[in-house]
């Protein structure tokens, strides 16, 4: 029996996803950023890599096919469908921190990825120092010849998802992204659902 998630706008969540299941992950209304990170369910340390999930497949965006590589050189997961087109692993999640940065001091109280990490990851026993550079599942980040990033207007459209198999037991953590001075999230924050197969 599927295991199915609605996670409010803003909000965090995480859950186990057994070797075998296939963890699905709904942009339910459209252009919304989903910063994801997995780690092994029975060993913490190793999590989700970046680096190692793009040399891999050598190439710079998560799309169908992809093997979500850990940080100890192993595949986590594979992604098995893929309607939205690519994801970024390389822009990181938003901070209290960057956002002031970026769009100025009085936006240093707003909620953002960083602190939806920090709160769901203490439910596990782990801190700020367990947070790696993230998966933002229909986040538009395009790449130019130069290597300049810019997170630009979502492409996705409403029900948009991507699946992955687990090749291992993980935790999947998940932050709905807050993000509402940059069009990630097209300004306007929206829930999403994660469903859990097999």
């Amino acid at each position: 029996m599927d295991q199915v998630y609605d996670i409010a706008a803003e909000k965090p969540w995480s859950g186990i996803v057994r070797k075998g299941q296939t963890i699905r992950v709904e942009d339910t209304y459209g252009q919304q950023a989903i910063d994801t990170i997995f780690y092994r369910a029975d060993d913490f340390g190793e999590r989700y890599s970046s680096q190692d999930t793009l040399r891999a497949q050598g190439a710079a965006y998560i799309t169908t096919g992809t093997r979500l590589m850990s940080s100890e050189g192993r595949a986590m997961l594979t992604v098995t469908a893929d309607t939205s087109g690519r994801h970024d692993t390389s822009a990181g999640c938003c901070s209290c921190e960057s956002n002031t940065v970026r769009f100025g001091h009085d936006t240093l109280y707003q909620h953002a990825c960083r602190e939806n990490f920090i709160m769901e990851l203490s439910r596990h026993g782990m801190t700020k120092r367990d947070i790696v550079a993230n998966i933002n599942f229909f986040m538009n980040v395009p790449i130019s010849p130069n290597g300049a990033m810019t997170v630009d207007d979502g492409i996705s459209a409403p029900g948009d998802h991507v699946e992955m198999v687990a090749e291992m037991d993980v935790l999947c953590v998940i932050s709905n992204c807050p993000q509402i001075n940059n069009p990630c999230n097209g300004f306007d924050p929206t829930p999403i659902r994660v469903v859990i197969k097999g």
